[in-house]
């Protein structure tokens, strides 16, 4: 990452966190307000939003079926969690006869460790020069466990070779979106990033390299090409897991995957364990959902499914390296547990208005936008500023939900962990204060204020009161249309959201002078 300063959750001027650390990223709010400030990216986000929503929504139209083909995704999903035990043993079973070696990791340390042990066991003499590399395709389980920056301290070089992944890592970057990691970047920025960059780690980009995206492209292909044909070792993820056959598939629109996935000696993959589905059946209805919802193509143009190593084809051993790191945590939540549902396809991010508006930085975590609101929080818990707020960071308009191929209720996700937010909030306050301190003011004033309105709210003769006395304060305060700055504690709503003044009279007045109270006038 770019070395820049950054507030800390609690406000503090600090250096920015190195690539990985996004743990102690600045709080949603903080790093929302920094994202603001970027016109560029605002105006980069805005374009490729609504070119992806448009090209989605007509894709999807042309399924009569589609809500029949989530329901099926939704069914096939739940089956798979309730009994994900079963499903795991068989995927264990059908990958050994297959002839891959499995490896369970429980955590992210753990999956790092085995790694690292077998990318240097494969390397063997070339480790620790020149070539001690690897190539990887586009994975969000090696970026959620921190695996590159695990195999640099290891002295070994891992080179992303999706197209926007690497401009991301040329660009000592961050990805922004699951998708189009580089989302957030236009093409002139990519452009200086490859002029300036390419020739330090490799193949330097053709002198007089413009800005057209094919020609970006060519630039990208040829920089690679010399690490895919020397590669001895390749990194994966996976899209899905057959428990029937053990089966890998991988999907992408480049065929940067399908080098990883043929050239080198050893294939090792990176697998959430939420990954597994239990037939190769089963994928005729992800592969429907996945592309329409991701890139809103029909289908994609590479779909890699491998089964084990196979002589004179593809490498000579394959290892794949099951990762827990949280999942079994939220698969014990009976409610949390839909969030493991989700198929990475990015719709929710794509229709979202506030991840248009911020991009994925200001969320500090792997996944952003409103799965990542949801899912982030899950695996890694309530412990940091940063999982406390990511639930908050949604104005809750139910469009992620209308999206999802695999109808992840988010919007109801986002309130469930809402309430773990402030739970954990308080748990919090009431270990640091004594009792003879007092828990702060911040802490019990908050649900004494809900207090009060559900008990207005439960009666429609208080309500229409408070409506009534909402109005004359309405009249009162004349041309005025919104509240200035409030003191503490209400300051912590008004310093970030603007307070309309209450209409001057209420829908119940304005429903009785106009229709009478019978409705009839």
């Amino acid at each position: 990452m770019t070395d820049t300063m950054h507030r800390d959750a609690d406000g503090r001027l600090t250096p920015a966190p190195p690539p990985g650390a996004l743990i102690d990223s600045p709080r949603f709010p903080v790093a929302a307000k920094r994202e603001l400030a970027n016109p560029v990216q605002r105006g980069n986000l805005h374009h490729a939003m609504t070119t992806i929503r448009a090209k989605r929504a007509r894709v999807v139209a042309e399924l009569d079926h589609w809500e029949d083909l989530r329901r099926a995704g939704e069914a096939i999903k739940n089956r798979t969690l309730r009994h994900l035990d079963t499903y795991l043993q068989q995927l264990e079973d059908s990958l050994t006869r297959a002839g891959s070696v499995v490896h369970w990791a429980r955590d992210a340390k753990e999956a790092n460790e085995i790694i690292v042990r077998l990318v240097k066991e494969e390397l063997g003499e070339d480790y620790r020069t020149s070539r001690s590399e690897v190539v990887k395709v586009k994975s969000m389980a090696t970026q959620e466990i921190d695996m590159n920056e695990a195999l640099e301290e290891a002295g070994i070089a891992a080179w992303e070779t999706d197209l926007a992944e690497l401009i991301v890592q040329l660009g000592h970057d961050r990805p922004s979106h699951f998708l189009v990691p580089a989302i957030h970047r236009n093409r002139s920025e990519v452009r200086e990033i490859f002029l300036k960059e390419m020739g330090t780690y490799g193949k330097p980009a053709p002198e007089g390299l413009d800005s057209e995206p094919r020609n970006l492209a060519g630039a990208a292909r040829l920089h690679l090409r010399e690490k895919f044909l020397r590669a001895k070792v390749a990194i994966s993820g996976a899209n899905f897991a057959v428990a029937e056959t053990g089966t890998l598939v991988v999907v992408e629109s480049e065929g940067n995957g399908r080098m990883c996935l043929t050239l080198p000696e050893t294939l090792i993959s990176v697998v959430g364990i939420e990954k597994v589905v239990p037939t190769v059946d089963d994928l005729e209805v992800f592969l429907q959902l996945l592309p329409r919802s991701s890139t809103a193509e029909r289908m994609n143009p590479y779909t890699s499914l491998w089964t084990g190593p196979t002589e004179g084809d593809g490498p000579k051993k394959t290892h794949v390296v099951l990762i827990d790191n949280g999942r079994t945590k939220v698969l014990a939540d009976q409610q949390g547990r839909a969030a493991l549902r989700c198929i990475r396809c990015t719709a929710c991010l794509n229709v979202c208005p506030v991840y248009e508006k911020v991009g994925g930085h200001a969320y500090g975590s792997v996944y952003p936008g409103p799965i990542g609101s949801i899912l982030t929080p899950q695996l890694r818990g309530m412990g940091s500023a940063v999982d406390k707020s990511l639930p908050f960071a949604s104005s809750l308009c139910g469009a992620c939900f209308d999206v999802c191929p695999v109808r992840i209720p988010i919007p109801d996700l986002l309130v469930y962990m809402r309430n773990k937010a402030v739970e954990a909030k308080k748990a919090e306050a009431t270990s640091k204060y004594s009792k003879k301190r007092g828990l702060p003011f911040s802490v019990h004033s908050e649900p004494a204020m809900m207090k009060s309105a559900a008990w207005m709210m439960s009666d429609s003769r208080k309500w229409e009161v408070a409506t009534r006395a909402g109005g004359l304060g309405g009249l009162m305060l004349g041309r005025m249309d919104k509240f200035g700055p409030l003191p503490y504690p209400l300051s912590k709503w008004t310093d970030a959201r603007d307070v309309p003044i209450p209409p001057k009279e209420s829908f119940r007045t304005w429903w009785k002078r106009e229709r009478g109270k019978d409705g009839q006038k």
